[in-house]
């Protein structure tokens, strides 16, 4: 059944609650195609059920949905100027990924231009060997290649099992109360941290609603004390967790604006959260919060020297846009998971382990296009924040859409 006969023949809905019934609908149906596809879903209970309970709709069904809820909301007047706008971002990335999954050929750029509301450039490798020369100046002189002191030097901070759990929330309670202390939190929101294997993530929030996440961090490779409190500062507090039960008790709680009970890969709403959750830990901790962290790390025992992280965490600034030239390369140029991999080992200098997970993470089928999500996303919420945490408190409160923060950007 289409979700738009579905949702309209629901006599108790309004009108408006119907549209955001079709989006809803259409999120979750798209979810029955690619595991993963719908991150978290918090709404109507009867809207999952029923979903789950009929045969899945078939892609070419759901182009059409998406096609036609995207054509009503050009002409509807329910909803206001501003949430209209949101929906509508968000449904551009669903008609997209139903396209896909009709089996439309779409190139690579478009995919996620339409998806995440930003079209990806290709990093001048040069960009990358200047950093390269100012790693090269910072690390310890223990020999070898630049690569080979690099990657001594990163897996030398390793963060043993039997200290990560102490760690990690060490970190958190931390972060929480300056999370807290500048935004505000709700009432009973709540964390719990667990380890999971086989992922393509390093880290991962699965928020459940009632303001409670889960905040999964994977053991597949050792952790590292350099990533861990970014990690912890993305993951909850004040990224996905904060994000996440801030807007359950505004936007939905409050003003009963239900879209935001789900969150949905494909869409812009993905390249926001990831680009404040990768900011989170300056704006809560300033610039440079390494001396924070050593502070959290070493009198647990784990190696961490906040000078020397420092200056090599400012060298190498420039080395995540490695993996987006990998993605391009992989999906847009031709080249074969290997060729991907090798690309990683020379200018993101990750030994092969590292390369080759970071490969799995943007040739898996779901997360193929979210790379940019990160690095894009990342860009943009920063230029918007400006250094203004009132600005990031809009981020993690408002509904915001990529076309904004460029508009609204720069200086408050």
């Amino acid at each position: 059944m289409s979700g738009d006969s579905y949702v309209e023949g629901r006599s108790d809905w309004s009108p408006a609650d119907q549209i955001v019934g079709r989006y809803l609908h259409l999120g979750l149906s798209l979810g029955r195609h690619v595991d993963g596809f719908v991150d978290a879903y918090y709404g109507p209970p009867e809207l999952s059920e029923g979903v789950a309970a009929a045969p899945a709709a078939a892609p070419s069904v759901l182009v059409d949905d998406a096609r036609r809820l995207l054509a009503d909301l050009e002409t509807d007047g329910l909803l206001d100027p501003h949430r209209r706008a949101w929906i509508a971002a968000q449904v551009r990335g669903l008609h997209m990924s139903a396209r896909k999954l009709a089996g439309e050929d779409i190139a690579y750029l478009d995919e996620i231009e339409a998806c995440y509301g930003v079209r990806p450039n290709w990093t001048d490798e040069e960009e990358f060997a200047q950093a390269h020369r100012r790693l090269d100046e910072v690390l310890p002189r223990t020999g070898g290649s630049l690569a080979d002191r690099y990657n001594t030097w990163r897996e030398a901070q390793v963060v043993v099992p039997g200290r990560l759990d102490a760690a990690i929330h060490s970190l958190a309670e931390d972060f929480r109360d300056r999370t807290r202390r500048l935004f505000g939190l709700p009432e009973g929101e709540r964390v719990d941290f667990v380890l999971e294997q086989d992922k393509p993530w390093s880290g991962f929030n699965y928020y459940l609603g009632d303001l409670r996440s889960r905040v999964a961090m994977n053991t597949d490779l050792p952790i590292l004390s350099l990533t861990l409190a970014h990690v912890v500062a993305h993951e909850s507090y004040p990224g996905h967790h904060t994000e996440h039960s801030r807007k359950e008790a505004g936007l939905v709680r409050q003003r009963r604006q239900m879209e935001e009970t789900i969150f949905l890969v494909g869409t812009p709403q993905c390249l926001i959260a990831e680009g404040l959750a990768d900011l989170g830990l300056e704006v809560i901790a300033g610039a440079r919060p390494e001396q924070l962290v050593e502070s959290h790390l070493k009198p647990l025992g784990i190696p961490y020297d906040a000078a020397v992280a420092e200056q090599v965490a400012l060298a190498g600034e420039n080395l995540g846009r490695v993996v987006g030239n990998a993605a391009i390369g992989v999906h847009d140029r031709g080249w074969s998971p290997d060729q991907a991999s090798l690309y990683l080992q020379r200018w993101a200098l990750r030994p092969p382990a590292r390369a080759d997970k970071s490969v799995q993470f943007l040739t898996d089928p779901t997360w193929r296009a979210y790379q940019f999500c990160y690095i894009d996303g990342f860009r943009l919420c920063r230029e918007f924040v400006g250094g203004d945490a009132a600005r990031f408190e809009r981020l993690i409160s408002d509904q915001l859409i990529p076309d904004q923060l460029v508009s609204e950007g720069g200086s408050p």
